[in-house]
Formats: C-alpha cells, structure tokens, sequence
C-alpha cells in the first residue's frame, strides 16, 4: 500500500537551522546541506551496503527528502542515523505534491528525490517533477549510484556496448507478444524488468520470439538470495517451471547472431503458415523476419500471398 497522498512540503523549521549528522561504522560524521536544488540520490537496490558517501552526506544535509513510499527510505535513514525529513512522492499524489516543492526550492530548501530502489527516474516517477524543477530555473543534481540495469548488464556476460532498456512489459499476454515482436527488430542487447508472477511465461515467448538468442535471469540483485542464470534463451524457458518465482527479476537479452543463417523458403513457409493461423499478418511478419534472417519486405509479400491461402480473401486482416 502506498502512503497517502500529502500536500504537506512545508516546515516547522527554517532550513540551515538543525545539526546535520550521519553514522557510518559508529562514527558519527557532520554533513552541510547543499546548496539549494534538487538532488536525485540513487539509493541501494537491496544491499544497503551498497550507498555512496556522497548520497549518504546528501541525504543528511537536505531539507527534505522526497521518497515513493516513507516506509521503505525509512529502513535507510534510521540505518545510517540520517533524521532528514522524510515526504511522500509518488504518482498518487505527485499533482498535488509538486507544487509544494517547487514552493520550498524557490524559498531556498534543499531536497533530495529518491525512489524505493536504484536510480530515480527509471521506471519510478520523477519525470514531470525534474521538468518542472528546471523549467522554473532551480539546479537539478544527479548524485549517482545503485541501477538495477547496470548491475544486470554487467553480470549477464552479454554484449554491453549497446543495449536497449525497455522497462516491464505489458501485462496481457497478446500486447506483451506484440511488444517484444517490436523489440525483436532492434540490434541491441535488451533489458527489461519482469515480476515473478508473470517471468514464465514471458521466458516462453522471448524463447519463440527470439529463439537463438543467449540471454541471462537475473533475481535479487545485490540481495541474500541473488540468483543469475545464464543459457541460450531456449533453455531457461525450458527449465522456466523450476524457476523460483519470488522476488525481482531482471531479464538480459542478447542481440540477434550476425552470423545467423538465413531460413529456407520452404521452412519460413511453415513459419508463416502457423503464425499467421494465430497471429495477424504484422505479428507474423515481425516473427518471421526475427527467425529467418530475410529482408521484412520479402516477408511481408510472401506472407500477404500465404495469408489468402491460410484464411481466404485478401490476407491483410
């Protein structure tokens, strides 16, 4: 459950006026507060080992620290002894939050965002708020650290020099195979965030849609628990049933083989013909050119010409 939205951003104290401490190794160590801005800390995304020096004197320096949900940032605070005010920030109540904000950075607060876990702004809100921010003249700071992507992609063992982050998909299996019909096309290695309820089955159409890839499951990373699998994409959609569904997961996906050999006539032939007796003509298309290794538009024709033997009339629908 999210906390309830708060428009309440003001403060019983004038900034500057509170000593600023945090706690590391039970040395209590003094942080100034910044100057005003807005600061995106990243903050662990599970270990909370994993904080930087700099988050950690930001965080005890701001005014308020701006968090999706009070409950979880907490865990961080009280572990590092940073009595920073905490607020609510997140999509239910943002409309309202926001203004209350660009209010205390124009009277000179300084004010941290952070998300639950890892890097604001990717796949948490924040967006609107950082345009908002700027727009109206105030510094915005980025204070890096902890990204579930970046940690993924450097255990994946897969190529790194370009990748594609697409964040979680659909939810329903047909947009879903849409979807990573659209991301089949794309000559990168893809990310993307995935839950345990739904991991399954989205291994089993990554392994139809993107059969010959190699790729890598990544599970609670940094955490007790952190498991990471790596196989051909046909494998771990195979052994998708052992899978331990609990927690977070991360799925790397390779780019297509430069080598791969082009499909037969015959054998893309029978690719179309089973597609196109589930899928639309677009979906086919888009499968057929992923496996075969042939030019879309020659898919596309002959796919046109099988759809009128597969379903009658003029194949487009």
């Amino acid at each position: 459950m999210r906390a309830k939205p708060s428009s309440n951003y003001g403060s019983d104290t004038e900034p500057g006026s509170a000593v600023r401490t945090f706690l590391i190794g039970g040395h209590l160590l003094n942080a100034t507060k910044p100057a005003p801005g807005l600061y995106l800390v990243a903050t662990p995304i599970g270990n909370l080992g994993d904080i930087t020096l700099r988050a950690l004197e930001t965080l005890a320096g701001v005014d308020i620290i701006a968090c999706e949900d009070t409950r979880i940032t907490r865990r961080l605070t009280e572990r590092y002894a940073i009595s920073a005010e905490l607020k609510p920030y997140h999509e239910h109540n943002a409309a309202v939050a926001r203004p209350k904000i660009l209010e205390r950075l124009a009277q000179g607060a300084s004010i941290a965002l952070v998300s639950d876990a890892g890097t604001p702004l990717i796949s948490d809100p924040g967006f609107k708020l950082v345009r908002e921010v700027s727009a109206a003249g105030h510094a915005v700071i980025a204070v890096p650290g902890a990204s579930s992507v970046l940690a993924a992609l450097s255990v994946a063992a897969l190529p790194t020099d370009r990748f594609f982050f697409e964040g979680f998909l659909p939810a329903k299996e047909v947009s879903r195979r849409i979807r990573l019909a659209e991301l089949a096309r794309i000559d990168a290695t893809l990310v993307m965030f995935e839950s345990g309820t739904r991991v399954q089955e989205t291994l089993a159409d990554l392994s139809e849609i993107m059969a010959g890839r190699d790729a890598a499951i990544c599970r609670e990373l940094t955490k007790l628990h952190e498991d990471i699998k790596r196989a051909p994409i046909a494998e771990l959609a195979k052994a998708a049933d052992t899978l331990e569904t609990r927690g977070e997961f991360v799925l790397v996906v390779g780019p297509p083989r430069k080598d791969a050999d082009v499909m037969t006539q015959h054998d893309l032939d029978d690719l179309l013909r089973s597609s196109l007796s589930r899928e639309s003509v677009k979906d086919s298309v888009a499968h057929a050119v992923e496996l075969s290794g042939r030019p879309r538009r020659e898919v596309y024709a002959r796919a046109l010409e099988l759809a009128r033997e597969v379903r009658g009339g003029d194949g487009e629908n």
